[in-house]
């Protein structure tokens, strides 16, 4: 399995997915802010690796702090966690793992734990986040296998493999899981503009693995699916509102009206940390906007011409309405939403 993020005495080693698939790198990030600026660069992307990286980012910021005392230590917790907490706007997953660390840190701190203690307990949490999100994806594949068919072709958006999570993936996840279970299944990877995280990493990860895999462009997604030649989408999510609505990768609505207008099941994949309880609809979820660059350059390359107006949004919100299941790893939600999600996180707490 692709190591996206690991824990080590040195540093958090991240594979520097802005390189691939040409090359293969494994930097090492030796302080919380150098893992702040590898989430805002996407050396590391997807809602829940950025999650996990934030995580180890706080551990990481508290393990080298030379504090003395409780009070300076709880300055410069707070100072590292809003860094964390400015990286990225979109993916809810990043403050629900900032949030996770601070009552880790609060508790310690009401527990009179002294300093190098509180340091182990934080670095602790952060690799059982790590932990439980490959635990997580695992479910949630097993969950969402049983909807793919025995055999066909599955269309994708962006990437949301092992690559954008801490091991085996979400809506890829899914995938891989129908395919270890036997099911004969092709894909096909929209290339996912500007940043191409189908083209460069989706199409990698599954040619690696030996899925079958037909990278299109963005805008051949509607051809494929009103001739027939896909059976249904899958993708994952960066945030998804009590009701349904999900924001994921720009250009997923347009699937998402495609996949309706023609039929065929559209399927969301994420865990229940990526569900936004405090938010009623995808209208109040903030979309992130990134560097016009992005769009005018390609490789440092100006593709576009001087002085043109960009607007490089990162994400747009898919409504409920589009979506057939939302597969958790708590089980498989369907309309209506707001009642079907809140179901599963309540299991998930009585268990």
């Amino acid at each position: 399995m692709i190591k996206t993020l690991e824990w080590t005495d040195e540093g958090v080693v991240m594979i520097d997915q802005r390189k691939l698939p040409g090359e293969e790198v494994y930097p090492v990030f030796r302080t919380y802010e150098e893992v702040a600026g590898a989430i805002e660069d996407m050396v590391v992307r997807g809602a829940p690796a950025i999650g996990v990286a934030a995580a180890m980012g706080i551990a990481l910021g508290v393990k080298d702090s030379s504090a003395a005392k409780d009070s300076d230590l709880d300055l410069e917790f707070e100072t590292i966690c809003e860094r964390m907490s400015q990286t990225r706007p979109t993916a809810v997953n990043l403050f629900w793992a900032i949030e996770r660390m601070r009552s880790v840190y609060s508790r310690s701190r009401r527990e009179a734990m002294d300093i190098q203690a509180v340091k182990a307990r934080l670095t602790q949490e952060a690799l059982r986040i790590h932990d439980e999100d490959v635990d997580s994806n695992r479910r949630m594949g097993r969950y969402g296998a049983t909807l793919l068919p025995d055999e066909g072709a599955v269309l994708t958006h962006c990437n949301a493999g092992a690559l954008a999570t801490a091991g085996f993936g979400t809506a890829l996840g899914v995938i891989r899981a129908a395919v270890e279970s036997g099911k004969r299944l092709a894909v096909f990877a929209d290339e996912t503009r500007p940043f191409l995280q189908g083209a460069r990493l989706t199409a990698w990860e599954l040619a690696k693995e030996n899925v079958p895999v037909t990278l299109i462009t963005d805008g051949m997604a509607g051809h494929f699916l009103k001739a027939g030649d896909v059976d249904c989408v899958i993708v994952g999510a960066d945030r998804i509102a009590a009701n349904g609505d999900v924001a994921n990768k720009i250009g997923t609505y347009m699937v998402a009206l495609a996949a309706h207008e023609n039929n065929v099941p559209f399927y969301v994949a994420a865990p229940l940390s990526t569900v936004d309880f405090s938010l009623n609809s995808g209208e109040e979820i903030p979309i992130e906007m990134r560097s016009e660059s992005e769009v005018t350059h390609f490789h440092g390359h100006r593709v576009a011409p001087e002085g043109v107006n960009v607007i490089n949004l990162a994400f747009d919100v898919t409504p409920h309405r589009y979506v057939s299941a939302i597969i958790t790893d708590a089980g498989i939600a369907r309309e209506p939403y707001d009642t079907s999600l809140r179901a599963l996180e309540e299991g998930t707490r009585r268990r």
